[in-house]
């Protein structure tokens, strides 16, 4: 016989409405893949699911041929192939020769329970910055992002390495590209810009403004490239190499960027017209801070990319405003201060991928290692 009971009433009345599955799930074990992307807050969470494959777009998920370790899509059921019912997790540095679809097929179909930060992830409910990975039910403690970051296959090269010696080793590695013309730029920025929340949009850098992908040109309310490093800074111009390297070129409204010209980067001045949250005085430009780290590691990668030995100038570092025409930027203890303050968001992250994945073939080291800055520049 079975027996009324009001209390169990009570509960399935709420989990039908999804408030006590939620309240359990953080109190008694995992969430579900459900519940995390129906709790898209920033909170961190461990979250439990089966390997179902490997994001590779908003609505991509490959099973099979993984192109690298950066990523895995979890599912409540193994199998899935329904993208929105997965999550999207992306897999820190230190997680990968471990946790990688790429290294570690055998994944598939595996349920793992996986600790970050829930938040979008390629434009997808998403667990980031994730911080503990381990098979359901095991009691073996997983590695933690205190473990020293691996060396992955790309920067083998630059394993172990410091000061001239990384700078060296990197700069080789990601020599090692594809060069676009500057009219293939215009297409690129609208992928790798692409606005989160509308892909129809590109943000803009130093305003933040999400502009429609189609206004790209000269005039007024339009976005054109920004070269972050100033292209008058080695006088390299749009010439294809620096002059269209994805890894520096942003979109940015036409009379910001006219503003920003060719100035070092540095603290103080006025609030730029048309981007408040950004300065600008007679020989300096301050971004708005919700992308100060992200220019700076576009201009270490810029410094450690150009060496002079292909053809292109010599691209250096230094503690000064007013370079000109020559090839150096600064100002680079700011530059510093500016990556510690501001690490790698998801969206420098994702750019950083598709310009991997999709146009050059190569990587900004930086906002993969952020510790190789002090590594080469202490």
């Amino acid at each position: 016989m079975v027996r009324w009971n009001p209390l169990a009433l009570v509960i399935g009345l709420l989990a039908a409405v999804g408030l006590y599955g939620a309240t359990a799930a953080s109190a008694e074990g995992p969430l579900t893949v459900a519940q995390a992307i129906g709790q898209q807050d920033g909170t961190v969470k461990t979250v439990r699911g089966y390997v179902v494959g490997q994001p590779t777009a908003t609505n991509t998920v490959v099973t099979s041929n993984y192109p690298n370790d950066y990523a895995l899509a979890l599912s409540d059921a193994a199998g899935a192939t329904n993208p929105p019912s997965m999550i999207y997790v992306q897999i820190p540095s230190a997680f990968r020769a471990s946790w990688g679809m790429k290294s570690n097929p055998s994944l598939l179909g595996k349920q793992i329970d996986v600790t970050g930060t829930l938040s979008a992830y390629f434009s997808h409910p998403g667990l980031t910055s994730s911080t503990a990975f381990a098979f359901a039910g095991s009691t073996t403690p997983p590695p933690t992002s205190s473990t020293p970051a691996t060396c992955e296959t790309y920067y083998t090269g630059a394993c172990g390495k410091s000061g001239a010696a990384l700078k060296t080793a990197l700069n080789t590695i990601i020599s090692k590209q594809t060069k676009l013309s500057y009219d293939q730029v215009w297409n690129a920025l609208k992928v790798t810009d692409q606005d989160p929340a509308n892909s129809n949009n590109v943000i803009l850098l130093y305003s933040g403004i999400s502009r429609s992908k189609s206004l790209n040109g000269g005039g007024n309310d339009n976005w054109n490239r920004e070269h972050v490093w100033a292209k008058s800074h080695g006088d390299f111009g749009t010439a294809t190499g620096p002059g269209t390297d994805l890894h520096h070129l942003r979109p940015e409204d036409v009379n910001v960027n006219a503003t920003r010209g060719n100035l070092d980067f540095d603290l103080g001045g006025s609030a730029v017209p048309e981007a408040s949250e950004s300065k600008y005085d007679g020989d300096s430009f301050e971004p708005r801070s919700a992308v100060k780290g992200d220019v700076a590691r576009m201009i270490f990668y810029m410094a450690v990319r150009y060496e002079g030995t292909d053809g292109f100038p010599n691209l250096e570092l230094n503690n000064s405003v007013n370079n000109g025409t020559a090839p150096y930027h600064g100002k680079l203890s700011v530059l510093k201060q500016w990556s510690q303050a501001d690490p790698p968001d998801a969206f420098e992250k994702r750019r950083n991928q598709v310009i991997h994945d999709s146009y050059q073939g190569n990587r900004n080291p930086f906002i993969d290692h952020p510790e190789w800055v002090a590594a080469i520049w202490p």
